[in-house]
């Protein structure tokens, strides 16, 4: 059974390599929040467990509670850490900067997460890994796409250190752990040595603590 402790911390339901759970948990260190990591690997043998189901009826990671109340959709999660914790915000503070934001956000989850994780970085690291065979034509378009993903999202840069200005928001949180994965891919790193400013952004992000403390492989390390 997946249980609860202290109902007042938070409790992150997901596996960590997910990189919708390291979002959730890269806000809640932004935010200097305590919080507990219960393991839910949902591409093991036989799946979710089945009482996990009752937190998030699509069978996804991550799940997320606190203080008893349950919530899953890592967009919502975020934006509730963010909002009922105290500590830095990670939304911005005029309109235009929050649609922006929002923009972002999803261009990553409709357009760059599909291409630069699942086309680019699973045919190029993990289908080796696991005695699969590259599938090139899948390969050759997300690497299409990546390229878009990529031009439209240091657009969108405007002369900000970040995604959205001068400050870490929400979106810099949900692209970094996409960002990891894609660059540890031969086509990820050579594709953003072409956009040197987001090349520098990455090389920010993966330097803050949150982001040094929720790593799970030795191989973000360094360019």
């Amino acid at each position: 059974m997946i249980g609860t402790a202290d109902m007042s911390q938070p409790i992150v339901f997901g596996a960590a390599y997910s990189v919708y759970v390291r979002t959730v948990r890269l806000v809640l260190a932004e935010k200097n929040v305590p919080y507990r990591l219960v393991e839910i690997d949902v591409f093991g043998e036989g799946g979710p467990p089945p009482d996990y189901l009752m937190r998030h009826p699509f069978g996804r990671i991550p799940a997320f509670e606190h203080d008893g109340f349950r919530l899953y959709e890592t967009d919502a999660i975020i934006r509730y850490i963010d909002e009922t914790f105290e500590g830095p915000s990670l939304i911005p503070d005029t309109p235009k900067a929050r649609a922006r934001m929002t923009q972002a956000m999803r261009i990553l989850d409709s357009y760059a997460y599909p291409s630069m994780v699942w086309g680019v970085y699973v045919e190029q690291v993990d289908a080796p890994q696991e005695g699969r065979e590259t599938d090139s034509a899948k390969l050759d378009e997300a690497i299409g796409r990546s390229r878009t993903c990529l031009a439209a999202l240091e657009q969108l840069m405007d002369d900000g250190p970040f995604l959205v200005g001068s400050r870490p928001c929400l979106a810099d949180f949900l692209a970094a752990p996409m960002f990891t994965y894609f660059r540890m891919a031969p086509q990820g790193r050579l594709l953003l040595g072409e956009h040197p400013r987001l090349k520098s952004w990455l090389e920010r992000m993966l330097v803050r603590p949150s982001m040094v403390g929720t790593r799970w492989s030795s191989d973000e390390a360094g360019f």
